[in-house]
């Protein structure tokens, strides 16, 4: 290859050089120019309404903040004690497993000595209950309700045909609340019609089906 041939690829190839750098420099103005449009499109009303906008959604969110931070405050208040008070019910149930124990001991039975006992337990219970009723743990009373799933379980039902059916004769053990929330429900039994009873409920419905 000569040198005039030489310089001719040279040219050529500054040339191309030459046209694609402004090319380039074509395209980073037409973007400069693009962005500086959108930024010409926002007046300053909508950027004021866009700040507005901004600024309530903060405020909203502070204010949820604020009494999402409220409730828990009252709530460690008023139940704070809750898992403390829920444990301290083993005590109760201890002391009526304990007084249980010692009715149906057989060399205790009709003894003074099971007579004072008792007196004991029973006093340790009342003052139990006492500073339960003081920290505004209240016992559940359930006997001769009708069951309330709220508050009570049904463990067992019993034919009582003196009781509408679903009344409660019998606490098993005690359910207890904290203010207005449940520590633990009653555990009790419900009365049902004896099978004789509503054998003979039914032969009463057939007769007057017939009857009629």
């Amino acid at each position: 290859m000569d040198k005039e041939q030489e310089q001719n690829t040279d040219d050529l190839l500054k040339s191309k050089i030459e046209s694609e750098s402004i090319d380039t420099s074509d395209n980073m103005n037409q973007e400069e120019h693009d962005l500086k449009d959108e930024k010409k499109e926002a007046s300053p009303e909508e950027k004021i309404i866009e700040l507005e906008d901004k600024l309530s959604r903060t405020f909203a969110e502070m204010e949820n903040q604020r009494r999402r931070f409220e409730k828990e405050k009252d709530d460690a208040f008023e139940y704070g004690g809750f898992s403390f008070a829920k444990e301290a019910l083993n005590l109760i149930d201890n002391l009526e497993r304990s007084k249980q124990v010692l009715k149906n001991d057989e060399n205790l039975k009709n003894s003074d000595a099971l007579k004072k006992t008792l007196e004991h337990l029973e006093v340790i219970n009342k003052d139990l209950l006492s500073v339960f009723t003081k920290n505004n743990i209240q016992h559940i009373e359930c006997l001769n309700k009708k069951l309330d799933p709220n508050f009570h379980q049904a463990m067992m039902e019993i034919e009582d045909d003196q009781k509408e059916p679903g009344t409660i004769i019998q606490e098993i053990q005690k359910g207890f609340i904290i203010k207005d929330r449940l520590l633990r429900p009653s555990l009790v039994g419900v009365s049902k019609k004896s099978v004789s009873k509503k054998k003979e409920n039914s032969e009463e419905n057939k007769e007057n089906l017939e009857n009629k």
